[in-house]
Formats: structure tokens, C-alpha cells, sequence
């Protein structure tokens, strides 16, 4: 019985990693993304939207849930 249940807490543990890893790679490609996008904005020479798109891609930061410690936005540590 005890083994039956210390596989089902590595199932659970395995699958809360997995998801927490799956958060942390749609958070860094959404970041690539902003940085592409500005890029792509500087190369045309809209300075002031690639500036707003840098702004954004900050304000996502400081919006997104911790992805390294799991906890909410604006929780305190």
C-alpha cells in the first residue's frame, strides 16, 4: 500500500513539474516575442513602438506570475 502511494505522489510531482516547466517556456517565448517585434520595428525606424513594445514586454514582467518560484503576481516572498 505505502508503495502504492509514494508512486502516486511521484506522478503528482512529476506531473506539477511538468506543467511548471510548460509555464516557463510559453513565458520566455512570449518575451521573445515582444523582442522580436520591437526589433523588427527598430529596423523599420518606429522608434516610439519599439519603445512601447519594450514597455509592454516590462509590464508583462512585472504582471506574470513568478515562474521560477511558482508564486502569484504581487504575492509577497
Amino acid at each position: 500500500m505505502a508503495t502504492d502511494e509514494h508512486e502516486q505522489n511521484s506522478s503528482d510531482e512529476m506531473s506539477g513539474l511538468v506543467e511548471e516547466l510548460e509555464k516557463a517556456e510559453a513565458y520566455e517565448q512570449r518575451l521573445r516575442q515582444f523582442i522580436v517585434d520591437a526589433r523588427d520595428e527598430l529596423a523599420r525606424g518606429n522608434t516610439a513602438k519599439a519603445l512601447s513594445m519594450l514597455n509592454a514586454a516590462i509590464n508583462y514582467i512585472d504582471c506574470a506570475a513568478d515562474v521560477v518560484t511558482g508564486k502569484e503576481a504581487g504575492s509577497s516572498p
